[in-house]
């Protein structure tokens, strides 16, 4: 069996960490997705999907995400169900395995180029921060 979901999407607002009794992180935030096609009055329609992260992916996106920013989604499904006033609510939530941050802060004050998209402010960086090391100028060879 199979339970994969990838998205991208915009923010809706700017993620909130917590912590489980635990110490756990855990980071929710929600995902603006719109859909391939146009509806009959021309527009596209949006989904609202919930996204859920932890541990040190918690840390990363409560610290690097904010408010509309693009981000992609990697996860699975997971259908919460609960009883509130006799009825039973369902509510679907994607945990995400892996979140890939598609532009920066500064993208859309000085534009989309390449260069800038993958710049942080000094002050941000952390001294675990897995992104440190990569040079993102540099020449590889794909193996295949």
């Amino acid at each position: 069996m199979l339970n994969r979901i990838v998205l991208i999407g915009r923010l809706t607002r700017d993620p909130d960490m917590r912590f489980t009794g635990n110490g756990i992180p855990v980071t929710n935030f929600t995902l603006a997705v719109q859909r391939n096609y146009t509806n009959q009055q021309g527009e596209r329609e949006v989904d609202f999907i919930n996204i859920v992260t932890w541990r040190k992916l918690a840390e990363h996106c409560a610290k690097y995400l904010a408010k509309g920013r693009l981000v992609a989604v990697d996860g699975s499904l997971q259908i919460q169900r609960y009883e509130s006033d006799g009825r039973t609510n369902i509510n679907p939530v994607v945990v995400a395995d892996d979140v890939r941050f598609l532009e920066w802060a500064d993208d859309r004050q000085a534009g989309t180029g390449y260069e800038q998209r993958n710049t942080r402010p000094k002050e941000e960086e952390a001294a675990d921060d897995p992104f440190d090391n990569l040079d993102l100028n540099d020449d590889f060879d794909v193996p295949f």
